[in-house]
């Protein structure tokens, strides 16, 4: 405990880091405080049906995601999901279509021209999305709670809405640029968690008020969850090192390499956007639930709770895994850097080998991880409430890999 009090306090004694850290908590504020302004024409006195709408099924995903913005009529409704959604599009495009796999290649202009494509892309959702979203709210609301009537509100509306996604994925650059890194990873963590405090409290006040092992239990639920957490970040440390060795070179009277080195291939080099991008995929057949949830497809898709939901979501995170692996990490380009730079992997020959061996490891390597990130959802379900857990990334300033090595091969 006293190391752990001695380390944040460190963590605040370095100047750009705590700027950083200061940036990252005012920017999440406004986004926390954006999640609360209602859109401009609707009584918010009037959004109970709405609430209540939100809170189970396919809405009460949409609103978790949002960061209950979805239930609060609130000008960030659509939150981040039409951006991942856009993302997810580009990529697939990135395998396909050769223009993108040009930009893929082109480096950091390239990447700043995807953006500029997954942007476009988002606005295109979002045009599609917001009049379904003012469809469900007059569906939802009294015709009272609409101040504003007829076609003029349904244009503004979806103006207002579109911005409030685009100003939530500028946030998120921002936290990324001049903030602690991952800005749309912490914006959704952060519209995640918002309710933890309030889903503690129910949890508590159920098991206090049982006669008998209530508060037991309550202990026992509450060091699984913090067992969890360590694991968590355990694997999120973790790395799997490859030894490198190279060359013995002289140059003048000073010696250069003849040293061996090593690769840290991050177990988890994918992050959390699998297990967001497979979430944001199982919406897409939980819409038809809509029209009748009662029978067949739209009755097996829209039960979260059930064995072919969980089926298909562990499916997709394991195939986005890989996916999402193949486009970060090019064993290619690492083992032809490796060998312009003298160096080899020992009982490997460079070049080709190189590839396919950093290829299987990185294999091995997300087998593990999928199967950890495909159980270990976005939720824990404490006594039938989903008290919502996110995986997050440490700041690259405070993490010290070399303590926490995970070797699978």
């Amino acid at each position: 405990m006293k190391k752990l009090i001695e380390t944040i306090k460190n963590i605040f004694k370095i100047e750009d880091l705590r700027k950083r850290i200061v940036y990252t908590v005012l920017l999440l504020l406004i986004y926390r405080l954006g999640s609360f302004v209602v859109l401009p024409g609707i009584d918010p006195m009037q959004l109970s049906n709405l609430q209540a709408q939100a809170s189970g099924g396919l809405v009460g995903l949409l609103n978790m995601f949002s960061g209950g913005a979805f239930g609060n009529a609130s000008i960030f409704a659509l939150g981040v999901m039409p951006y991942i959604s856009a993302s997810i599009v580009i990529q697939l495009l990135g395998i396909m279509i050769p223009y993108f796999q040009r930009m893929q290649r082109e480096g950091e202009s390239g990447h700043r021209k995807l953006n500029q494509w997954t942007r476009y892309l988002t606005i295109v959702i979002l045009a599609l999305q917001g009049p379904v979203y003012l469809t469900n709210l007059r569906a939802q609301l009294p015709p009272s709670a609409f101040l504003i009537e007829g076609f003029s509100f349904n244009i503004f509306s979806t103006v207002v809405l579109i911005g409030g996604t685009m100003f939530i994925m500028w946030l998120g650059e921002r936290i990324t640029d001049r903030g602690l890194g991952n800005g749309i990873s912490m914006i959704i963590m952060v519209g995640i968690v918002a309710r933890l405090p309030f889903a503690f409290v129910a949890e508590a006040g159920d098991r206090l008020s049982q006669s008998t092992g209530g508060m037991l239990m309550l202990v026992v639920e509450l060091v699984v969850l913090f067992f969890i957490f360590v694991a968590s970040i355990a694997l999120v440390q973790g790395v799997r090192k490859i030894p490198v060795q190279y060359a013995k070179r002289i140059v003048g009277n000073k010696q250069y390499g003849g040293v061996r080195q090593y690769i840290p291939l991050k177990i988890n080099a994918a992050g959390v956007m699998p297990i967001i991008f497979a979430q944001a995929l199982m919406l897409f057949p939980m819409i038809f639930a809509s029209f009748d949830a009662t029978r067949g497809f739209a009755a097996v898709m829209s039960n979260m709770q059930g064995f072919w939901y969980n089926f298909v979501f562990f499916i997709l995170v394991v195939a986005f895994t890989y996916f999402y692996t193949a486009v970060t990490v090019n064993p290619t380009n690492m083992a032809d850097d490796i060998k312009k730079n003298g160096g080899f992997i020992p009982g490997i020959k460079p070049g080709k080998k190189t590839a396919e061996y950093i290829d299987s490891v990185m294999s091995r390597i997300c087998l593990l991880y999928t199967s950890d990130a495909a159980d270990d959802q976005l939720c824990v379900d404490l006594g039938g409430r989903r008290i919502i857990k996110k995986k997050t990334k440490p700041n690259h300033l405070l993490r010290r890999p070399s303590r926490i090595l995970i070797y699978i091969v």
